[in-house]
């Protein structure tokens, strides 16, 4: 989550004119909220400093983004309820408002950025425990708020550090009555699985003194700060920088009780708010294009379904089935039923007979991840795998079975969500660098659970392997190899790259025959499932 307290050099304004309204109307309200008489507000799309609102106290200075509105028209901003309308964004006004009348200290010169990082964290509930105390009705504007301040990136792993952090977040905020425990009480337990009951209670006091700290009183919220990292076990001398969340390890806990919470914050299921939040961070971007399928993908999916579906059906195994009319063996109890049903001028509902037959042995749903390299050298597979997301989806959707396609470059970008059924084929475009392979990975797992148990689940990989994260992509493969997901690695033969451990890796001279080496493993997986 980014800081909203910026004490270093403040940044040039933001500045839009068809904004000016707003800027000028917050401007004349926040000496309400914050009984300051020095602050100006500037509202305009990409304020804040990179984080949804920031408060520059040299400039003395509040941006809000006005991404949170809308449209400069969306409502009046001069009239009172105009708030009622735009809660996200009032909201975040309130809260730098909040930093503006409470946050009057500054961390010294030489803090470590673990002990400054831990000191901005505890200082986000102390100024709005303070705001509250001092306007309670803005209480229900800082609750709102917590949605958009807070998402799942905030606890990427189950660690100590992550934990901490995120009781910080939501925990005290309970103590500092914004939110409810009642809220949170899934939160709390995932903290506690991964911190302990007793450092989460540790942890708890300090917050709770950072609370009753003066607004000017620097020294105590630092030594707070160091007394917090020493709880979880950190030197600041010998590891000065915040600790950083292991690429190569998967979410767990905590990123799934803070989804939840998120998504009963806002009124959506967790499998609503998820697909949501994948909408807004994987979307596809503009540049890539859809075109109608052609005859041959109509009828390469046709095959492929084809296929799904014998290997569905493969080597029948005996079986029986009750029924009402003979041939069979007759079962003497249920005649006796049937008798007496019809005896009792009831319809018959027994079945007296029981037949063989050859019945297709029961097959679980397979799950099949696709992940595409998007990086420049790729760019001959690029139309080839944009048709083979479409293909697979297509051939799935008839059989019980489950397939996501996911490009990698810079950015991860959902070409193809699970148990969706493309009208039109979307065409990936190549460039730049392959640096979120795991980012990638974790989409999949997220979207597919490809690390649950008993479930028939397989990834696939186009790609050269040349990555920049070779380390952290290797764990996380391992970590699904290990759980029982099979990966597939098809490597283009004419291209140098780096071979993983924990997969099946073969060398692909044509593009075209990536298609139907993902259709044959997906096909033998379901016949030896």
């Amino acid at each position: 989550m980014p800081h909203h307290l910026q004490h270093g050099p403040a940044a040039p304004a933001t500045y839009d004119p068809a904004w000016q309204e707003w800027s000028d109307a917050w401007t004349r309200h926040i000496p309400v909220l914050t009984g300051r008489t020095d602050l100006t507000v500037a509202v305009a799309p990409g304020a804040g400093g990179g984080a949804p609102a920031c408060f520059y106290p040299t400039a003395r200075r509040i941006e809000v983004d006005a991404t949170h509105i809308g449209a400069p028209n969306i409502t009046n901003p001069r009239r009172a309820g105009h708030k009622k309308l735009v809660p996200t964004a009032y909201g975040l006004l309130v809260h730098e408002a909040a930093h503006a009348a409470h946050s009057q200290w500054t961390a010294p010169p030489d803090t470590p950025p673990v002990v400054a990082t831990v000191a901005d964290l505890l200082e986000e509930s102390r100024a709005e425990n303070r705001q509250r105390g001092r306007r309670r009705g803005d209480r229900r504007w800082l609750r709102h708020t917590v949605t958009t301040l807070l998402n799942p990136a905030d606890a990427p792993v189950d660690d100590a550090w992550h934990a901490a952090y995120l009781a910080g977040l939501l925990l005290a905020r309970v103590d500092a009555r914004i939110i409810t425990a009642k809220d949170i009480k899934g939160v709390r337990a995932a903290i506690t699985a991964v911190v302990g009951r007793k450092r989460l209670l540790q942890l708890r006091d300090v917050w709770r003194q950072a609370h009753a700290t003066d607004d000017t009183d620097a020294e105590q919220m630092i030594n707070l700060a160091w007394r917090w990292c020493r709880i979880l076990g950190i030197d600041p001398h010998q590891q000065p920088q915040a600790p950083a969340a292991d690429p190569g390890v998967f979410p767990g806990l905590l990123a799934q009780a803070l989804t939840d919470y998120l998504a009963h914050t806002t009124g959506l299921t967790p499998a609503q708010y998820r697909d949501q939040q994948i909408t807004t961070r994987h979307s596809a971007p503009a540049t890539w294009t859809r075109r109608n399928p052609t005859d041959a993908e109509r009828v390469a999916a046709r095959a492929l379904a084809a296929r799904l579906r014998r290997a569905r059906t493969h080597t029948p195994e005996p079986d029986t089935r009750p029924s009402a009319v003979p041939p069979g063996r007759l079962r003497t109890r249920h005649a006796i039923t049937a008798k007496a049903q019809i005896a009792a001028g009831a319809l018959p509902t027994a079945t007296p007979w029981q037949r063989r037959h050859h019945l297709p042995p029961h097959k679980p749903t397979l799950h099949l991840g696709v992940i595409v390299d998007a990086s420049f050298s790729m760019h001959p597979w690029a139309a080839p795998m944009s048709s083979a997301g479409w293909i697979l989806a297509h051939a799935a959707a008839t059989n019980q079975a489950v397939t996501a396609t996911i490009a990698f470059g810079n950015n991860a970008t959902l070409l193809i969500g699970s148990r969706q059924h493309p009208t039109h084929v979307r065409e990936l475009r190549t460039s730049g660098g392959s640096t979120a392979f795991t980012d990638a990975v974790k989409l999949a797992d997220e979207l597919l659970q490809l690390r649950q148990p008993d479930r028939l689940r397989m990834l696939a990989v186009v790609s050269d392997g040349d990555l920049p994260d070779i380390d952290p992509s290797q764990r996380l493969i391992t970590t699904l190899h290990r759980a029982g997901c099979p990966v597939l690695w098809l490597r283009p033969a004419d291209l140098d790259g780096h071979t993983f451990t924990d997969t099946t890796t073969l060398l692909v001279a044509d593009p075209v025959q990536a298609i139907g080496h993902i259709a044959d493993a997906a096909t033998t997986a379901l016949e030896q499932a």
